[in-house]
C-alpha cells in the first residue's frame, strides 16, 4: 500500500512538471538566440517533457531505473536549468525547480533530498546572478531556493510517513493472523469436542444397547444361539468403532495440545494431488516453489489450507474440463503461498460470491470463509494466466510460527 501511495505521488509530480514545462516552453524558445541556442533549447524542452510524459504514463516500468540511478535525475535537473536560463526565473518553469527535491525526498530519502536541494537552489542563484537587469531583490531571489529546501524535506518526510504506514500495517496483520488462528485452533477443539460427543458417545450408547439386547437373549427361557451370536457380534463391531473414533480423536488433541507437532503441508499436498491424478484421471503435477523451507503447520491451521487446494482441484474436475492441474507450494518472502491452476474454461464472467451464495453453489464460498478463518489471503480468476483458473493462498508465516522461532 505505501509503495502505491508514494508511485502515486511521484506520478502526480511528473503530472505538474508536464503542465509547467508545457506552459513555459514558448517563453523559453523566444527568449532564445537564433541559432544552435534555439536548437539546444529545443532539444532540453523535447528531452524534459518526453521524460516526465514517460515517467508519467508508466512509472511502474521506468520509476525503478530512476530509483537505481540517481544521475538520470541530475541529468534532468540539468536540462531544466538550461530551459530555466532561458525562459527566466520569472516565468512559471521556476516552479518546476521545485519538483525535483520533491521527488528527491520522495525517491531517496532526506540524503538526496538535502542533495538536490542544494543542486536545484544553487542554480536558481546562479540564473538570478546572470541576468543582465535583476528586477528582485536578494530576499526575492532567495525565495524559490528556500521552496526547493521545504520541498525536499517534505517529500522525505512523506516517504518516511508511507514506510512507517507501511511497516505499523505488516505488523497489524501479523497481528490479526495470529489472532485468526488462535481463534482457529479454539474452534477446531470445540468441533472436536462435539465430534466426541456426536461419534464416541453415540457409538457407545449403541453398544450399550446391544449389550442389553445380548443380555436379554442371553436370559431368557429359550435361547436362540444364531441371535446371540449376531448381538455377540454386533456389540464387538461397536466396541472396536468407538475405539478407533476415540485413537483418531485424541491423536488430533495430542498433536493441537503439542507446540512441538505440526503438518508438513507440501507432503500432504503432495499425497492428495496424487491421490486426485489417481481417483479422476486428471494429470495434476505438485511442484514445490520458494527457496526456504517451509516451517510446520498446526494442525488445524494445515487442515484448513489443504481443504482449500483439495476443493480447488476438484471443482476443476467438475466444472472446468481440464487437461491438466499444476499445484504449487513453498515459501516466498514472508508468505507461504499455495497455488492450484487449470487449464479449463474459467470461471463464468461477472462471477461473485453474493451471487454464488444466493445460487447455492457454496464450494468457493466455502473456500473464501476457511481462508479467512486462518487469516490468509485468497485470489480465484485467470491471474496471470490467458485462460483457466488459478487460485492462490497466501498466508503470512508469523501466523504459524511462535515469536521466538521467526527471531533470526
Amino acid at each position: 500500500m505505501q509503495i502505491n501511495a508514494l508511485q502515486a505521488l511521484c506520478r502526480q509530480a511528473f503530472g505538474f512538471r508536464l503542465a509547467m514545462i508545457a506552459l513555459a516552453a514558448p517563453s523559453a524558445l523566444l527568449n532564445a538566440a537564433p541559432g544552435w541556442s534555439t536548437r539546444l533549447v529545443g532539444m532540453a524542452v523535447v528531452t524534459t517533457f518526453m521524460a516526465s510524459y514517460v515517467l508519467f504514463r508508466d512509472w511502474e516500468r521506468f520509476g525503478p531505473l530512476l530509483l537505481r540511478h540517481p544521475t538520470l535525475l541530475a541529468a534532468d535537473t540539468l536540462f531544466g536549468a538550461l530551459l530555466l536560463i532561458s525562459a527566466g526565473p520569472d516565468t512559471t518553469l521556476a516552479y518546476v525547480s521545485v519538483c525535483t527535491p520533491l521527488l528527491a525526498g520522495l525517491i531517496y530519502g532526506w540524503r538526496g533530498a538535502a542533495v538536490f536541494a542544494s543542486l536545484q537552489g544553487l542554480i536558481l542563484l546562479l540564473v538570478h546572478a546572470a541576468l543582465d537587469n535583476p528586477r528582485t531583490d536578494p530576499a526575492e531571489s532567495l525565495l524559490l531556493p528556500g521552496l526547493c529546501v521545504i520541498a525536499g524535506a517534505v517529500g522525505s518526510s512523506l516517504r518516511n510517513l508511507m514506510l512507517r504506514l507501511g511497516t505499523a500495517t505488516r505488523a497489524l496483520t501479523t497481528v490479526q493472523a495470529r489472532l485468526a488462528v488462535t481463534e482457529a485452533v479454539s474452534a477446531e477443539r470445540a468441533r472436536l469436542a462435539r465430534e466426541m460427543h456426536d461419534s464416541v458417545a453415540k457409538t457407545l450408547h449403541g453398544v450399550a444397547l446391544a449389550a442389553d439386547g445380548l443380555a436379554g437373549t442371553a436370559g431368557a427361557r429359550r435361547m436362540d444361539p444364531a441371535l446371540v451370536r449376531r448381538q455377540a457380534e454386533l456389540v464387538a463391531r461397536s466396541a472396536r468403532r468407538a475405539a478407533a473414533e476415540s485413537r483418531e480423536l485424541l491423536a488430533d488433541l495430542r498433536r493441537e495440545s503439542d507446540p512441538g507437532q505440526g503438518t508438513d503441508v507440501l507432503v500432504e499436498l503432495a499425497a492428495r494431488t496424487s491421490d486426485f491424478t489417481t481417483r479422476t484421471g486428471v494429470p495434476a503435477t505438485y511442484r514445490p516453489t520458494g527457496e526456504h523451507a517451509v516451517p510446520p503447520v498446526p494442525p488445524a491451521v494445515a487442515r484448513q489450507l489443504l481443504t482449500i487446494a483439495s476443493e480447488a482441484m476438484e471443482n476443476a474436475h467438475r466444472h472446468g474440463k481440464p487437461t491438466r492441474v499444476d499445484v504449487h507450494a513453498g515459501v516466498h518472502g514472508d508468505l507461504l503461498r499455495i497455488s492450484v491452476y487449470d487449464d479449463g474454461t474459467g470461471l463464468p464472467p461477472g462471477t461473485d460470491l453474493e451471487q454464488l451464495r444466493r445460487a447455492g453453489h457454496f464450494g468457493l464460498v466455502g473456500m473464501v470463509e476457511r481462508a479467512a478463518s486462518v487469516g490468509a489471503r485468497i485470489r480465484i480468476g485467470r491471474g496471470a494466466h490467458t485462460q483457466g483458473t488459478e487460485v492462490r493462498l497466501e498466508l503470512p508465516l508469523a501466523a504459524v510460527t511462535t515469536p521466538t522461532e521467526a527471531t533470526p
